[in-house]
C-alpha cells in the first residue's frame, strides 16, 4: 500500500500530514505501508517528514503572486508557462514509476504538480482544506479530487457533493502534555496565571514588539512562555533583559521555537493562549479547551486568517484582536479583563471544546484506508 502526500511545504501543510501519517500507521501497523511526500524543497518539512519515515520528493511549482506590477506579471507568466509545467512533468515521471495507490493533498501551489500528474495517471486524489476560505491551489484542484475534507463548517466555494467536514488534523500527542512537566521544562514559578504567546511557526515580529512595550507590566500579573521565532529570538531576548525588572525576570520564558514535546507541555500549563489564526493552531487550542486571543496575520492569502479567527470566535471560544487595533496597552487590558473573569474563561473553554474535532486525523486516515480496502 502506497500513499503519497502533497503540500506547499509550510507548517500548515506539513503538520496535518504528520498527524494523518501517524494515524495511518496506527490503524495499519503492517510493514506493507509506504508513505511519500511530494512538494517544494524545504528543510522544515524534510526534517519532520523524515522523522516519521516518510520519503520526500522535491518538485518545484510556480505560484500566483497577489501583488501588482510588471515584475509580478512577468514572474506569474514564467511560473505559469515554464516552472509549473516543468514541475508537472517531473511529478508525472516520479508518480509513473512510484505508482502510489492514492494522493492526499493539503493544498498550496507546491501540491499542484502532484495532483495534476496524479489525475493524468488515474491515481485517486483527495484534498484537505484547512481554512474557511479555500486557497487558490485547492480551488484549482477541486475538479481533480474525489473528495474534499474540510476543517470549518460552511467552507466556501467547493461543491457540496464533494465535501466531508472533518476538522483540521492535529497531532494527538499535543493533547497529552503535563503542567508538572512544564514547570520543570520551562523552570516556571507557577504562582501566577500562565500566558502562552505564539506568532506561528516562524514567530511574529509585530506581536513581539507589542509585547516588549508592556512586558514588565504584563509580568507583574502573569507568567509568560513566549515563542519568538528563530529570526527574532536574540533581539527579543536582549531587549527583554533591558525592560524587565529584576523581580519579574523569573516569570519570562522566551524560546525561538517550541518543538512538539515543548509545545504539548506549554499547552498544558497555559491558562490563556495568544496566537496567530492559522487553522492548525486554532484546532489545537480548541481540542485543549483553552481560552484564547487570536491576532490574525493581515497579509495572509485570501485574508484566510481573519476569516478563520472570526469563524472560531463566533462560537464564543476566543476573542479577536486585529493588528490595526494592536496597541500594547489595549492588548494587555483585554487579556487582563478575560483572565480575571472566571465566568468568561469557562464560557470560552466550553465553546472551544464544542468546536473541537480532535479526531480529524484518525477520521481522514480511516477514510483513506477504507477506500483502499474496499
Amino acid at each position: 500500500m502506497k500513499i503519497l502526500f502533497a503540500g506547499g511545504g509550510t507548517g500548515g501543510h506539513i503538520l496535518p500530514i504528520v498527524a494523518v501519517a501517524r494515524e495511518l500507521k496506527r490503524s495499519y501497523p503492517g510493514e506493507n505501508m509506504e508513505l511519500y511526500y511530494m512538494g517544494p524543497e524545504g528543510k522544515f518539512g524534510d526534517v519532520l517528514l523524515s522523522q516519521e519515515g516518510i520519503k520526500t520528493f522535491s518538485v518545484r511549482a510556480g505560484k500566483l503572486r497577489r501583488y501588482k506590477g510588471p515584475a509580478a506579471f512577468l514572474h506569474n507568466l514564467a511560473d505559469m508557462f515554464f516552472l509549473t509545467p516543468w514541475g508537472i512533468c517531473k511529478a508525472f515521471k516520479i508518480l509513473f514509476f512510484l505508482s502510489p495507490d492514492l494522493i492526499f493533498s493539503k493544498g498550496g501551489y507546491g501540491a499542484i504538480p502532484a495532483t495534476v500528474a496524479g489525475k493524468m495517471l488515474g491515481i485517486p486524489v483527495f484534498l484537505h482544506e484547512s481554512d474557511i476560505v479555500p486557497g487558490k491551489a485547492n480551488l484549482t484542484a477541486e475538479k481533480l479530487a474525489l473528495e474534499i475534507f474540510t476543517s470549518f463548517p460552511f467552507t466556501r466555494h467547493f461543491s457540496p457533493k464533494k465535501i466531508l467536514l472533518v476538522g483540521n488534523p492535529i497531532r494527538s500527542r499535543l493533547l497529552s502534555g503535563s503542567r508538572e512537566e512544564a514547570l520543570q521544562l520551562f523552570q516556571l514559578v507557577g504562582d501566577k496565571p500562565i500566558l502562552l504567546i505564539m506568532g506561528g511557526s516562524q514567530g511574529a515580529q509585530r506581536i513581539n514588539d507589542m509585547l516588549l512595550a508592556v512586558l514588565d507590566a504584563a509580568l507583574s500579573q502573569f507568567e509568560i512562555i513566549h515563542q519568538t521565532g528563530e529570526a527574532n529570538f536574540k533581539t527579543v531576548e536582549q531587549e527583554a533583559k533591558v525592560v524587565i525588572s529584576e523581580t519579574n525576570l523569573p516569570y519570562y520564558h522566551p524560546a525561538p521555537f517550541l518543538n512538539e514535546n515543548e509545545l504539548r507541555h506549554a499547552y498544558a500549563a497555559a491558562d490563556f493562549i495568544v496566537s496567530r489564526a492559522g487553522s492548525g493552531t486554532i484546532f489545537e487550542i480548541a481540542a485543549l479547551g483553552k481560552p484564547s486571543m487570536l491576532i490574525p496575520l493581515p497579509e495572509s492569502a485570501q485574508n484566510h486568517q481573519m476569516e478563520n479567527a472570526y469563524a472560531y470566535a463566533n462560537t464564543g471560544a476566543s476573542i479577536v484582536l486585529e493588528e490595526a487595533n494592536l496597541t500594547p496597552h489595549f492588548f494587555l487590558e483585554r487579556v487582563r479583563s478575560v483572565i480575571s473573569d472566571p465566568v468568561e474563561t469557562k464560557r470560552m473553554a466550553e465553546g472551544a471544546l464544542n468546536f473541537a474535532k480532535p479526531n480529524a486525523a484518525r477520521i481522514v486516515a480511516d477514510y483513506l484506508l477504507a477506500y483502499l480496502q474496499r
